[in-house]
């Protein structure tokens, strides 16, 4: 099965490579040339920063080169310096600490087609994921009359290591979030060069998946993205939980995980860290390093925070998560058992109120099993997802469309995704309507579900409203606190999971030491 999926893709790439090249255009830093394949034109490996090495290193990104001549663009670049891959199944990417590229996919024939633009930010728990992976290929998008955009930005150590060295180095007092500072700089690389490509610099859509979620939640409350994206898209990751849950977000104290990162590699100064190869900086507590921070600059305050004291980028929000979110997450589910069920909630995710998992019933073996699948599907996703639509829906002004993602894909047995259901990850394929990509066998109602997506999201892309001709009705969830749910059929509902989500809010407001939003209630 993996043979054949692969052989798909090898032989996509290699139909790419014999496309003939298109017209040359033109950058702010030279010609650039894709390839014309399909009635699309594929642009891979731009650069839009310098290459982040030596003195680069934990700084923030700078300006890439420009060249002379024209650059040809038909081949990705390697996908930052990681360990492991983002998702089950996924091929290890090639990598290199010189990967601040981005690939564009359009179907525009001039740079007068104003289209919409959707820019794809990659998940990986900021630890790992590329801009390459085929899943996430713009081709299927773009037909339906997006310019897609995908880039890779740093992960682990090189994105997020904050340090009280760096910190005084910064002009900012701010380290920590050069991940972000990638992702913003190739926003501001797009809204200045997009209209070559066909695309509308005023129609952006940024979209992401799990930490590409996290991210688009923190790009709606970061001053330094404001105006570079007129939409978002958020699937499955959001940063809404009370900080007291996750004190190392905070600056003083990522600092000091930065400190003791540096330690474990006996590095004994910054240049001496800036000195070390990039595999070095894999080693020692570099797993630690894999997080957004509090910096003051980047991200000033907390998303929860911005979006109660409406300083959110307020743009119109399409989002949603999966009904079996933790069935591709949760590592060994045999060992969950009704006599250690309180055990492993609190290996996982510390010593949470014992009240909040009580809410999930655990007398028998199986029960345990799925109230541990059902736990972390709402601590750590479905809850964020309900609290960024209420945020939104309250505290802004714009249009709120909220998905739930029940389908079950025809996972086969045997492979890396057995047993997954409507798992995290499960809608990727469908809403890149990617389908073709696996030789699974899908039915005529998966492809009609997939086509559906991705209308959906395009419209949105378009026009900040995802309803079109032909397509269910999506309500907005501001004015019905409805839900849509993506199966066979498509159909809308109240929010799901809505008690235990509530007992969530209960212990999270305890956290905070006051009620949702409770400090400036419309």
């Amino acid at each position: 099965m993996a043979l054949l999926r692969n052989f798909v893709i090898v032989a996509a790439a290699a139909a790419f490579l014999c496309a003939p090249a298109a017209a040359a255009v033109q950058t702010e830093t030279g010609l650039i040339q894709g390839v014309r394949t399909n009635g699309l034109t594929i642009y891979k490996g731009i650069p839009y920063a310098a290459p982040p090495v030596g003195e680069l290193r934990w700084r923030a990104p700078q300006p890439p080169q420009s060249w002379k001549g024209v650059r040809k663009a038909a081949t990705f670049a390697p996908a930052c310096v990681q360990t492991g891959v983002s998702m089950p199944g996924e091929r290890p990417p090639k990598i290199s600490e010189n990967c601040l590229y981005l690939n564009i996919w359009t179907p525009a024939r001039s740079a007068s087609a104003h289209l919409p633009v959707m820019v794809w930010i990659h998940g990986g728990g900021y630890s790992n994921g590329s801009a390459s992976m085929p899943l996430y290929w713009g081709d299927q998008l773009a037909r339906k009359g997006a310019v897609v955009v995908t880039f890779g930005y740093r992960l682990g150590p090189f994105g997020f290591l904050a340090l009280p060295a760096l910190t005084r180095e910064s002009p900012h007092h701010a380290s920590g979030n050069y991940g972000l500072l990638d992702q913003i700089a190739a926003l501001a690389w797009i809204k200045r060069n997009i209209r070559a490509f066909g695309g509308d610099p005023d129609c952006v859509t940024i979209f992401g998946q799990s930490a590409g979620s996290d991210a688009v939640s923190i790009l709606m409350t970061s001053p330094l993205a404001k105006g570079l994206f007129e939409r978002a898209i958020g699937q499955s990751g959001g940063l809404f939980e009370p900080l007291t849950l996750a004190p190392n977000y905070l600056l003083k104290n990522a600092e000091q995980e930065g400190e003791a990162y540096e330690a474990s590699l006996n590095a004994k100064s910054l240049a001496a860290l800036r000195a070390l190869p990039a595999d070095e900086l894999l080693k020692g507590t570099a797993g630690m390093i894999t997080h957004p921070v509090l910096d003051a600059y980047v991200l000033p305050e907390s998303p929860y925070d911005a979006f109660v004291d409406g300083k959110q980028n307020d743009v119109p929000l399409l989002l949603g998560s999966n009904e079996e979110e933790a069935r591709s997450l949760v590592a060994d589910l045999s060992a969950v058992t009704a006599s250690t069920y309180d055990a492993e909630i609190v290996k996982h995710w510390g010593a949470l109120p014992k009240p909040l998992y009580d809410q999930y019933p655990h007398a028998t073996d199986e029960e345990a099993r799925q109230a541990r699948l059902d736990f972390e599907r709402d601590l750590r996703f479905g809850w964020d997802m309900w609290a960024w639509a209420r945020l939104e829906a309250t505290k802004g002004k714009s249009p709120v469309f909220y998905y739930h993602f029940t389908h079950k894909p025809p996972f086969p047995k045997g492979s890396v995704y057995a047993g997954w259901g409507a798992s995290h990850f499960a809608e990727l394929w469908y809403m890149f309507d990617h389908l073709d990509q696996e030789p699974w066998r899908w039915t005529a109602a998966d492809r009609q579900l997939a086509d559906t997506m991705a209308h959906y999201w395009v419209n949105f892309a378009r026009t900040g409203n995802p309803n079109g001709v032909g397509l269910p009705e999506w309500p907005d969830f501001r004015t019905t606190q409805h839900v849509l749910y993506l199966d066979d059929p498509v159909s809308t509902g109240g929010v799901a999971d809505i008690k235990t989500l509530r007992t969530f809010d209960v212990v999270y407001d305890q956290a905070r030491g006051a009620p949702f939003g409770s400090r400036h209630q419309n």
